[in-house]
């Protein structure tokens, strides 16, 4: 049996892929999000169950323990995980599935699931992604710097993705995701 096409879409914090995938699930109501969990303390507006399933670490290493994770990664002092049931469920059913994850968990995903694509969304500068991070304000100076310096090494892992999207426009770079979830 032939499962639903799954789609990893990782790069830099800032880079927008949260942004991307929305405008893509806004333009394709038959593609699903899988919902990661974390260890990561909820920013003001995130739903638990929808944004993150806010775990605790305790928790976090029990579901570890129980081969409940597709990938799982540490990044900037939390651990981020997609849980492997409802993916398999999804995709299954038929439905196309995008994971929206940190690189560590892209390479996991490569080595257990052959049939996934991997997409590396990229900024169009360096100098672009600064002014992102900066202006988001939900970090503290230490936070972001610690994640412009892991993007100097995500930046350069761009060669191990099947696909490199480019955001300069957010339509077009989600309008790329849905045609290699549908091409």
């Amino acid at each position: 049996m032939t499962s639903a096409p799954l789609i990893v879409v990782s790069g830099p914090s800032g880079v927008g892929k949260s942004t991307v995938v929305a405008a893509a699930l806004d333009e394709d109501s038959s593609v699903w999000l899988s919902v990661s969990a974390t260890t990561r303390v909820p920013r003001e507006g995130e739903i638990e169950g929808v944004n993150y399933f806010f775990v605790s670490a305790e928790r976090f290493e029990s579901m570890i323990e129980a081969g409940e994770f597709l990938e799982w990664a540490e990044f900037a002092g939390n651990r981020y995980g997609t849980p492997r049931g409802p993916v398999q469920e999804r995709r299954t059913a038929g439905t196309p599935v995008i994971l929206e994850i940190e690189l560590q968990g892209a390479r996991q995903v490569r080595e257990s699931d052959s049939s996934a694509r991997l997409v590396f969304l990229a900024p169009p500068s360096w100098e672009v992604l600064e002014a992102r991070l900066i202006g988001r304000g939900t970090e503290s100076a230490e936070a972001v710097a610690a994640r412009l310096d892991a993007a100097r090494s995500e930046l350069a892992a761009q060669g191990e993705f099947d696909d490199v999207v480019v955001n300069t426009d957010v339509r077009e770079s989600a309008q790329a995701l849905l045609d290699f979830l549908h091409g």
